[in-house]
């Protein structure tokens, strides 16, 4: 994978890490490369005080966001947070002399690579944190066929299920991100964050229920939970995964518009392919204390996620009725219903995620 350095900084801390990462990422098996190559990775050096994106020429083009401070933030989350938007990056990283760097990321929250022995060996930890990210494989394109057999045009008793526990899911007051993000940022930056990203008062979770042995129903991206309806509109059949071009299928009704499925689509998949036994998943922005989770925070909606949840939970005593945390970002948890995940998690789930 080819990385450039971009953004011009006067010579200064942030000039001297910048240095120290460029062979930090050849030795992590990253080569450098020319804009007009399409880099898979950037690193943009930016002013906190007004952060300049770097244009894309793909999509699959990872940028971090990087800027010094001379002292740590009180709060490196409201921070990182608006340069993170503003430069239209994937990451930003807050550089403090000294202390380290703090990773700020759209969905999870931040976090410090703290500085120990040198600037070479703190560009080494910050580079073993950032390759992953970097490297993981988004699956976000939906291919829709519209082939749902007509009796199931209208649903069936499991979408039924799926919208009376989107309703008692809607009750419990969940935040759309694991943190009030809309304490983080203006209102400019929010309407920002909403059109490009997604993300929105009604987007604090998804839920899916088992309909046979190889398909499941789910329910759209940024759908309102409380209102799960119209099937390809709130809620879809998902039938597979097209590895090669990496897009969910999905069953629709023909002459309807669909939506999207949800961005963690993935992860459900993987879940009920590798446990027969999972009836029903739910994922929710929101915390239980003591479930074994995460250690790298990849982004939703990746192959490397989807995978780091299915190897914990097959670790678990009983992985058809487990809790899963996904650091600094909120839990997945599976069951024979969702009625029965959320009897189970409500007495203990803390609507505050907590960073680390």
């Amino acid at each position: 994978m080819g990385f450039v350095i971009t953004g011009a900084v006067a010579d200064g801390p942030l000039a001297r890490l910048a240095r120290a990462l460029e062979p930090a990422l050849v030795r992590s098996g990253f080569e450098s490369a020319s804009d007009a190559l399409q880099p898979s990775l950037v690193l943009n050096l930016v002013d906190p005080d007004s952060p300049r994106p770097f244009r894309r020429r793909s999509r699959g083009t990872f940028v971090a966001a990087l800027h010094a401070l001379d002292a740590a933030p009180a709060d490196p989350l409201r921070e990182g947070y608006p340069i993170l938007v503003r430069a239209l990056a994937n990451v930003s990283l807050t550089y403090v002399p000294g202390d380290g760097v703090w990773f700020t990321t759209l969905e999870r929250g931040s976090y410090l690579v703290a500085e120990t022995a040198d600037l070479d060996a703190l560009a080494d930890a910050v580079v073993a944190r950032l390759a992953p990210l970097a490297r993981s494989r988004l699956v976000i394109d939906n291919e829709f066929r519209p082939d749902l057999e007509p009796e199931l045009w209208g649903g069936d008793e499991i979408t039924e299920g799926l919208a009376a526990a989107g309703r008692r899911l809607d009750t419990l007051g969940l935040l759309p991100a694991p943190f009030p993000v809309e304490d983080l940022v203006a209102d400019r930056d929010l309407r920002h964050i909403k059109r490009l990203y997604g993300i929105g008062g009604l987007s604090y979770g998804n839920l899916s229920a088992r309909k046979d042995a190889t398909r499941f129903w789910m329910s759209a991206s940024g759908v309102d939970k409380g209102n799960l309806e119209i099937v390809g509109r709130d809620i879809l059949l998902v039938t597979g995964y097209d590895d090669g071009a990496r897009r969910i299928v999905l069953s629709v009704p023909p002459g309807i518009e669909p939506r999207r499925v949800s961005v963690d689509a993935i992860e459900h998949w993987r879940i009920y392919r590798e446990h027969p036994g999972v009836g029903a998943i739910l994922h929710v922005h929101a915390w239980v204390e003591g479930v074994p989770a995460t250690e790298v925070n990849f982004p939703c909606g990746t192959e490397e996620l989807a995978a780091n949840v299915a190897e914990l939970l097959a670790r678990e005593p009983d992985p058809e009725h487990a809790i899963i945390g996904l650091r600094n970002h909120g839990i997945t948890a599976t069951g024979a219903t969702l009625e029965e995940i959320l009897d189970r998690i409500v007495p203990s789930l803390l609507p505050q995620v907590p960073m680390a």
